[in-house]
């Protein structure tokens, strides 16, 4: 699994990830995830558009960094899954606490 990102407009971060959050991906990036949601960042936006495969370790993942984001009072946007990942996630509930947006532009104006 690959991961690195970007600082976008001001305070706006955009996390790549590429390849399959299973428990061996997971592994690969779970402490640099952790690290690069961590404070004072505090806003993300999560592309998944290049991970073809999440478990439940990759959604454990998104959601503990997702509510140490939002004890910080920031937010973690998912940009863009495949038609495959976006349905494991949306029937693990993750649109419940992160919003599953389809474009960048949509995702970076939900984040103020």
């Amino acid at each position: 699994m690959e991961i690195n990102y970007e600082q976008l407009d001001g305070d706006i971060y955009k996390i790549n990830l590429k390849g399959r959050m299973d428990i061996l991906g997971n592994e690969d990036i779970d402490i640099k995830f952790s690290g690069m949601t961590a404070a004072p960042r505090k806003f993300f936006i999560i592309d998944l558009s290049e991970v073809n495969f999440i478990a439940s370790i990759g959604i454990r993942t998104l959601l503990l960094n997702a509510k140490a984001v939002h004890n910080r009072e920031g937010k973690i946007v998912i940009l863009n899954p495949d038609s495959q990942v976006k349905k494991i996630l949306l029937t693990a509930g993750i649109d419940m606490v992160m919003p599953i947006i389809d474009t960048l532009d949509l995702a970076i104006a939900s984040m103020h």
